[in-house]
């Protein structure tokens, strides 16, 4: 089982992380889109990096939404992937990303509708059958809804249950929906089924204007979402968490001084007894 806080891999970084020697990360995740059929330079890098640290995949391509066939041949071709590397946990975005296999720049909501949790509970199904574990979903962030039939939390809730799998819980996405839509960020967290967690995911973000924040994981964490964070896994078991930065990549120190914080705020709250939600 894996603790502690990870970092993403990033092709920027990942001659560093491999031959980094302290206050390495506990695990890394990628997204297995890039490095699927890799060969030469770019394969040899990520065999390092899995005798190096225990490895996790978050996916951007299964596009749990869309109204189309699955993709078999990807799957295929992902199955395959975790045959041949050790990865621990496969999480994917609660969200629709291609359509009629034109894929899109962004992670696009899905209706809140009862016939769409059954369309999405059907394909996770689909999924965890093929590949022979199951997977976690994540929370992600939106700038409208369409049509919702009922709130994202229920929403959530009922995929979770019905699909039988995990929720990776991204801290940052709940802060960025409540801050954009007007709600209370602990009481959706409350309202989410807390018992499946199985990763959290920790991000930066951009303020553009006084009622607008975008998700860009190009930013460092803010204090805001650190104390989202500190609440939160009060009320959770220890699970690995993740520190997100797609772009605009600092130097390794300062990504490892935003290890060092989430680390501090884990060790403070679960060494202490579990809490339950009040």
């Amino acid at each position: 089982m894996i603790q502690g806080a990870g970092l993403g891999l990033r092709r920027d970084i990942t001659e560093e992380l491999v031959s980094l020697q302290t206050n390495k990360p506990a695990f890394l995740e990628f997204a297995p889109e890039n490095w699927m059929g890799m060969g030469g330079f770019w394969r040899k890098q990520l065999e390092k990096a899995a005798e190096e640290y225990p490895l996790v995949c978050h996916g951007l391509s299964l596009s749990l939404g869309s109204d189309e066939a699955l993709d078999w041949n990807f799957l295929k071709q992902l199955k395959q992937f975790f045959n041949e590397f050790p990865v621990i946990h496969y999480s994917e975005h609660l969200s629709f990303s291609k359509c009629q296999n034109a894929h899109f720049y962004d992670l696009l909501p899905i209706p809140f509708r009862e016939d769409a949790v059954k369309h999405v509970v059907e394909r996770i199904k689909q999924v965890q059958d093929f590949l022979g574990r199951k997977i976690a979903i994540e929370n992600v962030s939106y700038y409208t809804t369409a049509a919702p039939e009922m709130d994202e939390s229920t929403f959530i809730r009922s995929i979770v249950e019905e699909a039988d799998c995990h929720l990776l819980l991204d801290v940052n996405n709940v802060y960025v929906n409540a801050f954009n839509h007007g709600f209370d960020a602990r009481e959706f967290i409350r309202s989410l089924p807390l018992e499946r967690v199985s990763n959290i995911h920790m991000a930066g973000h951009e303020k553009v204007s006084p009622d607008l924040i975008i998700d860009t994981h190009g930013q460092p964490i803010i204090d805001p979402v650190y104390d989202l964070f500190e609440w939160t896994i009060k009320h959770l078991p220890p699970v690995p968490v993740l520190l997100e930065r797609d772009f605009n990549i600092p130097e390794i120190e300062e990504l490892q001084t935003e290890l060092g914080n989430l680390s501090a705020i884990m060790e403070k709250e679960w060494e202490k007894k579990h809490v339950a939600l009040r």
